[in-house]
């Protein structure tokens, strides 16, 4: 993540662990990492505050970054609008990357073509009602049998009905959802920083409180 986003994580004074550190009272001052904000609910659950976006080709944060805000340090207000913790799982991977993750996963470019899973196509009775919807997960023999109201007779359907998931149509359905996002709209950027700054602060009353921006950890030391 960009080090902008470093800039409103609070410090923690960590006890150092330094060899030259004779003192219970030697701390080191650190960024603390484990402080993670997200965006408030009231604000998460207004669309307004939000347009979509698809990540294209090999886009990474930054360069949606860049091209919606003109600030590619803006990187990780796009993933905060999505939630995203771990970019090498959640982010869509660039191409040389997924065919990678592909043949670890699957052993070679042949077992892409096996078959993950079976699903429904649509089937629609004479007067147009839906009977079975589509992409269910069926198994391979699936079939259903009903009553056309429209022809007063009832049918059986199956062959017809299910249809082969491959092993790389699966995964590639799973890393193009990836490329469906929400993006913070500019005008808004303001506002959720100033939020993020207020829910980074630290409240007053704990023994290890030293600022707003700063807490202490406990200066115990065990020697040898």
């Amino acid at each position: 993540m960009a080090k902008k986003y470093f800039r409103y994580l609070p410090d923690f004074d960590y006890v150092s662990r330094l060899p030259k550190a004779q003192n219970i009272s030697d701390y080191i001052r650190v960024k603390n990492l484990f402080k993670r904000t997200k965006i408030a609910e009231e604000i998460f659950s207004d669309l307004t505050f939000f347009t979509k976006y698809q990540v294209i080709t090999d886009e990474r944060p930054d360069n949606v970054a860049f091209k919606v805000y003109g600030d590619s340090n803006l990187d990780w207000m796009v993933l905060l609008a999505n939630n995203i913790i771990n970019v090498q799982q959640e982010w869509p991977l660039e191409h040389q990357s997924y065919y990678n993750y592909l043949i670890n996963k699957y052993g070679s470019d042949a077992a892409l073509q096996n078959i993950h899973h079976y699903e429904t196509r649509e089937i629609k009775n004479s007067v147009g009602k839906v009977i079975v919807p589509e992409g269910l997960e069926v198994a391979s023999d699936f079939s259903i049998t009903f009553f056309d109201t429209g022809l007063g007779v009832q049918q059986t359907v199956s062959t017809e009905i299910v249809t082969e998931i491959t092993n790389e149509v699966y995964e590639n359905r799973i890393n193009d959802d990836k490329r469906n996002i929400n993006i913070i709209k500019p005008r808004f950027v303001g506002l959720i920083i100033e939020e993020i700054e207020k829910a980074m602060k630290y409240p007053k009353g704990s023994t290890q409180y030293v600022s707003k921006r700063v807490v202490k950890g406990e200066n115990i030391r065990i020697y040898e």
